[in-house]
């Protein structure tokens, strides 16, 4: 049975004199608030103060952009960006990378803890982490309006054609992480319900790391390359910065299991 989809929507919802609506902002911002609802929900269970979930949402709402731009600048298009510094601030053109925007998470996570009485680092990156990965989930759906992150050619049944891009059935990468991280946050969920309370400090930070990157790894390689100097890499960069990530969560995890035996 033939599957192959000829997909050539929009990637605008509507406009408005200069004002344009987009599928990917809207997503964007629609992850920021079912985050924000989960958070409420979470500081609600846990006893902790609203006002702190408030400043929490707009710390990480700064270090994600922030982050991912930083991190699309740097790693995908250094050249480029330095040679023409203002493009940096467009990022209505697009350019977000998700490790950066990792890197960010956890920076103004730190910083939020520093600054915040009664907040350790793993306890609010722990809780983070379940509404990280929805809103990847949600994100990734947003490339996939813009028919950007294409997979590569595919011969078999299943493919995508993006008409805005070519003519050739590709893996709809896209919704392979869409669905990879939506399955993640089902599984850091369940975990939360089952330990949040015991704080088991680093346990959700290191299974997100290793689950989320581990596929990042893997769909990666029905990928096409996000630049032209990947050509001929054995890993490409989203691999790449992937692997310490994965590393860094077995650690994590390792730590996560000796302090609560000690605990226990």
């Amino acid at each position: 049975m033939n599957s192959i989809v000829s997909w050539n929507i929009d990637p605008n919802i509507f406009q408005i004199g200069f004002i344009t609506i987009r599928w990917y902002g809207l997503l964007f911002a629609s992850a920021f608030i079912i985050s924000s609802i989960i958070g409420n929900w979470i500081f609600k269970r846990e006893d902790k103060s609203i006002d702190q979930l408030d400043s929490l949402v707009l710390y990480l709402a700064l270090g994600t952009i922030i982050g991912a731009r930083l991190g699309h600048v740097l790693f995908y298009d250094p050249v480029f960006y330095l040679s023409n510094p203002l493009e940096i601030f467009k990022i209505w053109w697009g350019g977000l990378a998700s490790h950066g925007a990792g890197i960010g998470l956890l920076v103004s996570t730190w910083i939020y803890s520093k600054k915040t009485s009664g907040m350790s680092f793993f306890w609010v990156f722990d809780r983070a982490t379940i509404v990280i990965a929805l809103s990847g989930s949600l994100i990734r759906i947003g490339n996939l309006f813009n028919s950007e992150i294409i997979g590569k050619p595919t011969s078999s049944n299943w493919g995508v054609i993006f008409n805005r891009i070519d003519l050739l059935p590709r893996h709809p990468t896209q919704l392979y992480e869409s669905l990879a991280y939506f399955l993640i946050f089902i599984l850091l969920l369940s975990l939360y319900l089952k330990t949040g309370k015991k704080n088991v400090s680093g346990l959700l930070t290191g299974v997100a790391f290793i689950t989320g990157f581990s596929a990042r790894i893997a769909i990666e390689l029905f990928k096409e390359n996000q630049s032209g100097f990947e050509s001929g890499w054995m890993l490409n960069m989203g691999q790449l910065l992937s692997v310490p990530v994965v590393l860094a969560g077995l650690l994590i995890l390792m730590l996560s299991f000796r302090r609560s035996r000690y605990i226990n």
